[in-house]
């Protein structure tokens, strides 16, 4: 197979001038542009009709359970056939599920259940399009260039996650139509950036003359990880410290019970987290972390939990701004990380299961993390429910560095060798 295309940028400006690593990077950034219009969208409204916080809890959870539901299936799949086809049809299928929701709102719709069904569906798309797309990026640079590429994907998604709530507050401002019929156009735009990549990209890990499908072969990337103490601790590291750390979950009832701002103010507060995000990004795609990797990560965690309970205490809009960045800008740090140690301790013929059994592990920190910070609100209050969250956050990085001690010790990414395995 002619690998010779392979990107093998020393710098940023080196790795967007190849055309395989722009297109990949442009299409990320538009899909998550689109997710991040949606989410401010479907939050606001669905918080709109009930005005119960449990309500952003249930949106988390019925996004959550398909995508834990298609994890092994959707990471089967995209181990065994073009990956730009599994990403691009699971990208086809949100536009049919936003599709969906704007026809619900131009009906002037009042009740949740629609929306808990549609965000059910997106989830179950997004499973299949994010289990696909991250080993493109590993299939398309040299392992030399993936820390720096992982950084600019880490920037192109936060680049996306602050202008697509900030549109998705301005378009809701206009209307419950609106955000929807934005995201599609923006989504459908990302689905011809990934068919435009070529075919090697996306069959690099196909193997010749493969055995029929098996259950073992579905749940091999699984395996892999239980295996592997470094990538189980980095894993599961980001799945239970935002499990308990998700404010951004209670922003709505944040935005309109405690700061009082309206739909713009809230798709401000929306935004800034990626603000302080893509500035760090562009910072490690400049100069990426080079040594004590495990460390650092285990000290983020600890720091987002930190501004984390900041901003549950604060009742300004401008320091809640910054707790956001803050909290924001060290989960970037500890995503580039998790995000550059997979694929390096991955075979490629296993990178699609890893992931797809990964995004379980996020999709539960994030979905997950919502359903339980809208039962705790409704428990014990916004305020004390985002508080707790935070110390719970810093408590786990704490223990995380005493179970998981190769996860710790790891110094250089130059060091990391894909994990021996016979699991496939």
């Amino acid at each position: 197979m002619n690998r010779d295309d392979l990107a093998d940028g020393t710098t940023a400006r080196e790795l967007l001038a190849n055309p395989m690593v722009a297109r990949l990077l442009a299409s990320e950034l538009l899909a998550t542009l689109s997710f991040g219009i949606i989410s401010a969208a479907l939050g606001w409204q669905a918080y709109a009709r009930t005005g119960d916080p449990l309500t952003l809890g249930i949106i988390g959870i019925c996004e959550f359970v398909p995508a834990l539901l298609l994890a092994l299936p959707a990471g089967q799949l995209a181990d065994r056939v073009d990956r730009r086809y599994v990403t691009a049809a699971g990208n086809a299928a949100t536009v049919l599920f936003v599709f969906l929701l704007l026809l619900d709102a131009w009906r002037g719709d009042t009740s949740a259940w629609p929306l808990y069904a549609l965000a059910a569906g997106l989830g179950g798309a997004r499973a299949f399009a994010g289990a696909a797309f991250n080993p493109m990026l590993a299939a398309a640079v040299t392992p030399r260039a993936l820390p720096r590429t992982m950084a600019l994907s880490s920037s192109a998604w936060q680049s996306g996650m602050i202008v697509g709530p900030l549109l998705g507050g301005i378009f809701q401002a206009l209307g419950d139509v609106p955000p929807y019929a934005a995201a599609i156009v923006v989504e459908v735009l990302g689905v011809i950036l990934v068919l435009s990549v070529t075919r090697r990209i996306g069959t690099d890990h196909k193997v010749l003359n493969a055995l029929p499908a098996r259950l073992s072969d579905a749940t091999a990337g699984l395996r892999l990880i239980i295996a592997t103490p470094a990538l189980l601790g980095a894993i599961s590291l980001d799945l239970v410290a935002v499990l308990f750390g998700g404010a951004t979950a209670l922003l709505p009832v944040v935005a309109s019970d405690i700061l009082g701002v309206g739909e713009v103010g809230y798709g401000i507060l929306r935004a800034a987290p990626g603000v302080g995000a893509v500035l760090v990004g562009i910072l490690l795609s400049v100069r990426p972390i080079q040594r004590k990797i495990g460390p650092v990560l285990l000290v983020m965690v600890g720091m987002f939990g930190g501004f984390t309970i900041i901003f549950g205490l604060s009742e300004s809009y401008w320091l809640s701004l910054l707790a956001l960045a803050g909290l924001a800008a060290a989960d970037m740090i500890s995503v580039f990380i998790r995000s550059t140690l997979g694929p390096l301790l991955t075979p490629a013929s296993l990178r699609g299961r890893v992931g797809a059994a990964e995004r379980v592990f996020i999709g539960a920190s994030n979905e997950l993390g919502a359903f339980e910070s809208g039962v705790m609100a409704r428990l014990i209050g916004t305020v004390p429910a985002i508080v707790l969250g935070g110390v719970a956050s810093i408590g786990i990085a704490a223990l995380w560095a005493i179970f998981f001690p190769a996860l710790r010790k790891i110094d250089r990414f130059e060091d990391i060798e894909p994990a021996e395995t016979d699991l496939r």
